[in-house]
This record gives C-alpha cells, sequence and structure tokens, in this order.
C-alpha cells in the first residue's frame, strides 16, 4: 500500500497596502514627500512583512485633502495638521448639532 504524496498549496493574497510608489502614482506626491507627511504626522503608514512602508487605500483620500489645503489656503504642512485637526473637530461638533435638531422617528399611526 502506497502512501499519498502531501500536495502543497499556496494561497494567492493580495498584498494590503500601496507600495510609496503605487501611492505616488495615485496622489500626483513625489514618494520622498508623501514619506515627509508619515513623518509630520500628516498621512499614516505601516511597515509590510518586507519592512518597506505601506499605505491603506483610505490614505489617498486624505492626501488629497492636504494637497488642496495647500494649494486651495497656501498653509505650509505644520499648519495644515492643525487645519486639519480643526475641520475635523467642526464636523463632529456639525454631527452632534444635527443628532440634537432631528427629533427622533416614531411610526405613524
Amino acid at each position: 500500500m502506497s502512501t499519498p504524496t502531501p500536495v502543497t498549496q499556496y494561497v494567492l493574497v493580495r498584498r494590503a497596502g500601496l507600495s510609496p510608489d503605487a501611492f505616488a502614482q495615485r496622489t500626483g506626491l513625489h514618494p520622498d514627500l508623501a514619506r515627509k507627511l508619515v513623518a509630520l504626522g500628516l498621512l499614516d503608514a505601516h511597515r509590510d512583512t518586507g519592512g518597506e512602508m505601506s499605505f491603506e487605500p483610505s490614505e489617498v483620500a486624505h492626501a488629497a485633502r492636504i494637497q488642496r489645503l495647500r494649494t486651495g489656503l497656501g498653509l505650509n504642512y505644520s499648519a495644515i495638521g492643525l487645519v486639519l485637526d480643526l475641520l475635523d473637530r467642526i464636523e463632529k461638533l456639525e454631527a452632534a448639532s444635527r443628532r440634537r435638531r432631528t427629533p427622533p422617528w416614531t411610526p405613524a399611526a
């Protein structure tokens, strides 16, 4: 009686996150500028298993917001961090205000 040969199976997994080059291509930022924005705390990135910096796809929208503030208001990157914090705080306060003004739903009789 022969023993069955074990079959090796490889699971193909898409790499999570965007490399600095892919992120730069999607946002139009230079990869070095993207790294600088991470160092300033304006963008979030993590290290993948190979030790390379990786960006979540949602960071593309954050980068676009930073670019709009930079070009529209002419702010430096340090000031953009403060403006982003203030805009997030305003958004939370407006959402809380809308929740207080909206009457609770009651079913029709």
